[in-house]
């Protein structure tokens, strides 16, 4: 098993920041594509954005304009910057890396994030 370890989330008001960060192995921050997913109670788990090798990013069209993903390749660490929060982005967000025929191959426990109205 390949420990990634998420942190940074916590509670917060409607429109307010957060900003998520997962710590990678370096063997395997420098080779694999990267991402963050979440899911809500009752609901299923759902890709918030991924970032590739190749710094190509993608975002779920909720959190275009609001979500950054980005990378530090001296601490090996995956970031979420989260802006504009809102209830919807309630839920406990994962980073994972590794993309393989379909899936990623390794994932954190996990963040809780919630926002309140």
């Amino acid at each position: 098993q390949v420990p990634l370890v998420e942190s940074g989330g916590g509670s917060v008001q409607a429109g307010g920041s957060l900003r998520l960060s997962c710590e990678v192995p370096g063997h395997i921050f420098s080779s694999c594509d990267m991402a963050w997913y979440r899911q809500a109670q009752g609901k299923e788990r759902e890709l918030v954005s991924s970032i590739s090798t190749k710094d190509t990013t993608v975002y779920a069209d909720s959190v275009k304009g609001r979500f950054t993903i980005s990378k530090d390749t001296v601490k090996n660490t995956l970031y979420l910057q989260m802006n504009n929060l809102n209830t919807d982005d309630t839920g406990v967000y994962r980073c994972a890396a590794c993309y393989f025929v379909g899936s990623y191959r390794y994932w954190g426990k996990g963040t809780q994030v919630t926002v309140s109205s």
